[in-house]
């Protein structure tokens, strides 16, 4: 119906004809729509009831499980902080070291 062309010049009588169609589709459609309606309403709870389902599973699961462990730490604390203040030292000797070579040696002059 939707396809046919409809022509804005119709009688009264036409109109009337023409709506009585139309009512008489949709009536015609609306017991399977409403079935339709009650199965994906029936669906949706379903699917909703499933997840759910699963948040309350993941939920127990999660609070039954043991906690993570703490990650392993170094067997000598002492050696991994001497290390570490080594790198950090050694990073700012040449980045200082840098900056005096800057100051000290004058940049070379195009002629």
């Amino acid at each position: 119906m939707a396809e046919e062309i409809v022509n804005e010049n119709l009688f009264p009588e036409e109109m009337i004809k023409r709506r009585a169609e139309i009512t008489a589709y949709y009536e015609e459609h609306i017991p399977s729509l409403k079935i339709q309606l009650e199965y994906e309403t029936m669906l949706r709870d379903i699917e909703k009831c499933r997840a759910e389902r699963l948040q309350a599973q993941m939920f127990i699961t999660k609070s039954m499980a043991t906690p993570p462990e703490a990650p392993a730490m170094p067997t000598d604390a002492a050696a991994a902080k001497a290390d570490f203040a080594a790198a950090a030292k050694a990073a700012t000797a040449k980045s200082t070291a840098k900056e005096v070579a800057k100051n000290i040696i004058p940049p070379k002059v195009k002629k």
